[in-house]
């Protein structure tokens, strides 16, 4: 067995325990965040929906795939992501939401990917979404295929890079209206945040007695190869 496929065993075993939930959420969550509120009622039952938190192996790394959503009319316009979108009725469940939209924006294939289990679900008030991530695995690199209509730009993130206490910082931005103290990741030159970040965070803390640098590839030139394989399709 090779040290990245202990990896997906050993995550396996660590989702199945008690999830950090909340606590790991507030570490990247803005403050004040709306939604959070105790005692807060959705004025409408939220949206369900799915998101595919991925890791895969590459030149002896680990990697995880973001998305940077299109410029459009919406709350999330240009934001970075997982890829995930909302429940239909065709899903059998979550999971299956989770994989049909990552088959559909970034062309990862369904049958591949292992489910090695799943995060607390995070609801999101901006959109009134209740989101339920799944985390699975793949062998390999996903030939990926995207659809420029969901998808600006695929960013293929180093793990080891979201647990570099460099790349992150804290900014105060005018929110919908409010001055919010505002958690984020800085990757390949996109701020990671909202609830991206907070799902990255209980990630992190789930796998925080894991090795830093255990699977992080240094050398630039091994991450380009990775990279410069893919198919943007922008």
């Amino acid at each position: 067995m090779t040290r990245l496929s202990g990896f997906a065993e050993n995550l396996h075993s660590r989702l199945a325990q008690p999830l950090p939930g909340s606590a790991a959420h507030r570490i990247m969550s803005p403050v004040p965040r709306a939604g959070s509120e105790p005692g807060y009622i959705p004025p409408v039952p939220p949206r369900r929906g799915g998101v595919l938190v991925l890791f895969y192996p590459c030149h002896g790394s680990l990697y995880l795939p973001l998305i940077l959503r299109p410029t459009y009319d919406g709350v999330h316009s240009g934001q970075v992501g997982f890829p995930g979108g909302g429940y239909e009725e065709r899903d059998q469940d979550l999971i299956a939401t989770a994989l049909r939209e990552a088959n559909e924006e970034v062309g990862i294939p369904p049958e591949q990917v292992e489910i090695v289990g799943h995060l607390s679900k995070l609801y999101i008030q901006p959109s009134n979404f209740e989101v339920y991530p799944t985390v699975g695995w793949m062998s390999q690199r996903p030939d990926f295929r995207i659809d420029p209509y969901e998808v600006a730009r695929l960013l293929e993130v180093p793990f080891c890079d979201i647990q570099k206490p460099e790349n992150r910082a804290v900014e105060e931005w005018n929110l919908r209206g409010r001055q919010v103290q505002v958690p984020c990741f800085k990757i390949q030159g996109q701020t990671v945040w909202g609830a991206t970040a907070m799902i990255l965070s209980e990630l992190l803390s789930v796998l925080k007695d894991e090795n830093r640098n255990a699977d992080c590839a240094e050398d630039a030139d091994l991450r380009r190869n990775c990279t410069d394989q893919r198919d943007d399709k922008t």
